[in-house]
């Protein structure tokens, strides 16, 4: 399971930071009337902005080449 963590570090911290700032926007800049597909709901942006964050932090990954 560490092993698991350390080799994925980027994508799980991405995710969280990506969740967290799709709460804050949501929170903040949100739609009034959720009639916004993505920042309507709570929990639709949270997803969203932790799919996209954890898909940005894996950018900065180095990639394995010995195998």
């Amino acid at each position: 399971m560490k092993k698991w963590v350390r080799n994925n570090l980027l994508w799980i911290v991405g995710g969280l930071a990506g969740a967290v700032f799709g709460y804050v926007y949501w929170r903040t800049i949100g739609c009034e009337n959720g009639s916004c597909m993505i920042t309507g709901k709570w929990h639709n942006a949270m997803i969203y902005f932790a799919i996209s964050g954890a898909l940005l932090f894996s950018m900065f990954q180095k990639k394995d080449t010995a195998k």
